[in-house]
């Protein structure tokens, strides 16, 4: 008789957009209540081709996502299915980010986004035992003075909010600019995660460390030519947020057969695996470990060593502190 398959461990979700993690039915309720007219099928407008070539077309899929969570109860709902969605994914302990400063296109401040997708998480914690983290992100597209409020709303809102992050495309926009929002966080024991080593090289992760003072790096997957910032990866203890079909359908790596998670996990970096977007990239974390499995031989070995360096890689706020 052949044995069951293991149970996979408790999962941990640190890296997943609230705006690209919408339920496509979702979207289309949101948009017959507020009388946003969609161009097309949700589901052609809110999740992306396998190769969009570049992470550019690969945003573009997350407009319409924006357009209908512009109210507080919309964010409320996104992030209280979020939390649903995580718990019947086997996940135990998520964390979700996103950029308040584009949700006051009716006029929502920063303050009330915020507490609008905070309570949205707080009820799917009760409904579900799921934990919860709440990161805002600052975007290298804009203005420091647009960062720096950012961050002091995270400070503001420290109770609710787990950490501090830098979105956006490395290539185009460097992360020094940023530096006083950083700083900000900093000061207030905020840890903060940067995205790098996804558009752009090893400079843009060494930038996101020695600059920005980045606890975790947001993908990273194209650190590998870079020897001692590998060192610097292993020997810090820095967790990679990496998210593998997303890292595809960006261009970011080839294929999930050459994602560099693979060897970076055997060569004893702090690798972890997330969503990034679960509806744009149409996945789940059951669904990347599998992808994983059959494209790179991952065992259950291998996913139960990512989901400890992510259990060891949390951020939680003071009141999650001793939450089952």
């Amino acid at each position: 008789m052949t044995s069951p398959a293991p149970a996979p461990p408790p999962r941990h979700e640190l890296h997943c957009h609230l705006d690209g993690s919408v339920r496509p039915d979702t979207i289309a309720d949101l948009a017959r209540e507020q009388g946003v007219a969609l161009a097309g099928p949700v589901g052609e407008l809110v999740v992306a081709p396998q190769d969009c070539g570049s992470l550019t077309r690969f945003l573009t899929y997350i407009d319409v996502p924006l357009r209908v969570l512009q109210t507080p109860a919309a964010l409320t709902r996104a992030a209280r299915e979020l939390v649903e969605d995580w718990s019947a994914d086997g996940v135990v302990h998520g964390e979700v980010r996103f950029a308040p400063q584009l949700h006051g296109r009716h006029g929502m401040s920063l303050d009330d986004a915020v507490r609008a997708v905070a309570e949205g998480l707080a009820a799917g914690r009760r409904a579900t035992g799921v934990r919860t983290a709440l990161l805002l992100c600052c975007l290298r597209h804009q203005s420091p003075d647009e960062s720096l409020a950012v961050a002091e709303a995270a400070v503001r809102n420290r109770d609710a909010v787990a950490g501090l992050d830098l979105a956006g495309d490395e290539r185009l926009h460097g992360a020094g600019p940023h530096r006083a929002a950083f700083e900000v966080a900093h000061t207030a024991g905020l840890p903060c995660t940067v995205h790098a080593g996804e558009a752009a090289g090893p400079a843009s992760m060494w930038e996101a460390l020695d600059v920005l003072g980045a606890r975790r790096i947001g993908h990273g997957v194209r650190c590998t030519g870079d020897d001692a910032l590998l060192g610097r990866l292993r020997a810090d203890r820095v967790a990679l947020e990496m998210c593998p079909t997303s890292n595809v359908q960006t261009g970011a790596v080839s294929g999930l057969a050459a994602h560099p998670a693979t060897r970076l996990l055997a060569a004893g970096l702090a690798v972890t695996i997330s969503t990034d977007t679960r509806t744009t990239s149409a996945t789940s974390l059951g669904r990347e470990f599998d992808a994983l499995r059959r494209a790179a031989g991952w065992t259950a070995d291998d996913e139960a060593l990512a989901q400890e360096h992510a259990a060891r890689a949390v951020f939680a706020p003071p009141s999650d502190a001793g939450r089952g």
